[in-house]
């Protein structure tokens, strides 16, 4: 029997970074994203050698070892490896071997939370094959911690959440890592329609979020006023564009993603570059209203908000500059599992 799970990518609409700490910690942080139709998935297939098969189909990356109870953390395949060592550790595995495969939709460094996403799929699927009684935060507390505590990781909240409950969510993060996820229940011709103006663009490149993670710690931590201000702001924007997408007042949008990127760029230095700031320019003489770049910054993929039908010439614009436009449609569910 074979044991599958799959769990959604999403696209931060507003919020971002203020769900990593200390500044949640210290002023609580508050983010609203929505689900899109490209997910990670996950699947556990029992074999008849007593090994382990760690495999990633869209990396074309492969390990073995002997059946044992930690896996190396080494630098190749740890996001795997590090869910089964914590899933072994805290609830036992059958002593049988079995191979583990996964395949994301987008690449590692893209913005729309990939790492996390995969996390809680793989953990998905375990849950799945050892009918463990965990429900949605149990899983997404779970997937963050092996993320940042077990494997070392910088990041923040929003991702694991987000992939393990699915839909448009407004969410809310305090000290002592506690989340509440408040699912919005938005008009689907609102929905419909922000799928027809927002513009989901690649850049072609990935990005290392670790990095720029790490000074927006550092500047919370040295109470950077600047940075500290601007995550204010970006709280207040989450506020806002909740309230715009529960009334139905897209024509708002726009301006409230732009207020957004310029809030952005003063909480570390590499959340944008001479390239991002080209690509935004170009969309917003083309006829976006509004941007951002999803997901820490530096690169990966980017959102533009085009009304009325600005979303074809913004297009053009951007497929100059080498990237690609990807299609999506915003989903209301999020992890599922099965077995077959």
């Amino acid at each position: 029997m074979i044991h599958r799970s799959k769990a959604p990518l999403r696209i931060g609409l507003a919020g971002g970074g203020t769900d990593v700490s200390p500044y949640s910690d210290m002023f609580g942080g508050a983010i609203l994203n929505a689900t899109i139709s490209l997910s990670a998935y996950a699947s556990i297939e029992p074999i008849k050698e007593n090994k382990i098969i760690v495999e990633a189909l869209d990396r074309n990356e492969k390990q073995t070892f002997d059946f044992n109870t930690v896996l190396p953390i080494d630098g190749t395949l740890d996001l795997l490896k590090g869910v089964y060592n914590r899933v072994q550790k805290q609830f036992g595995l059958p002593s049988n071997g079995f191979r583990l495969s996964t395949f994301v939709d987008a690449p590692a460094g893209s913005g729309l939370g990939t790492s996390s996403t995969l996390v809680v799929a793989i953990l998905g699927a375990f849950v799945e094959m050892l009918k463990l009684p965990l429900g949605d935060y149990d899983i997404a507390h779970l997937a963050y911690e092996i993320e940042r505590y077990d494997l070392g990781l910088e990041g923040g909240r929003q991702d694991q959440y987000a992939a393990t409950f699915g839909g448009v969510n407004f969410m809310e993060f305090y000290e002592k890592d506690k989340v509440i996820v408040n699912p919005l229940r938005i008009r689907s011709q609102y929905m419909n329609e922000l799928a027809n103006n927002l513009v989901l663009y690649f850049t072609a490149t990935s990005r290392e979020s670790a990095t720029i993670i790490k000074e927006q710690v550092k500047n919370v931590t040295n109470k950077n006023e600047k940075s500290i201000e601007a995550m204010h702001q970006l709280k207040e924007q989450a506020k806002m564009m909740k309230e715009t997408l529960l009334q139905g007042k897209l024509n708002e949008f726009g301006q409230i993603l732009d207020y957004g990127f310029q809030q952005k760029r003063k909480m570390a230095a590499n959340i944008s570059n001479s390239a991002i700031e080209e690509i935004y320019e170009a969309a917003k003489k083309a006829g976006a209203t509004g941007g951002k770049i999803s997901g820490a910054g530096g690169g990966g993929f980017m959102i533009f908000y085009c009304p009325g039908n600005s979303n074809y010439e913004v297009k053009k614009a951007l497929l100059t500059f080498g990237g690609e436009i990807k299609n999506y449609t915003f989903t209301k569910y999020g992890l599922s599992s099965w077995s077959i």
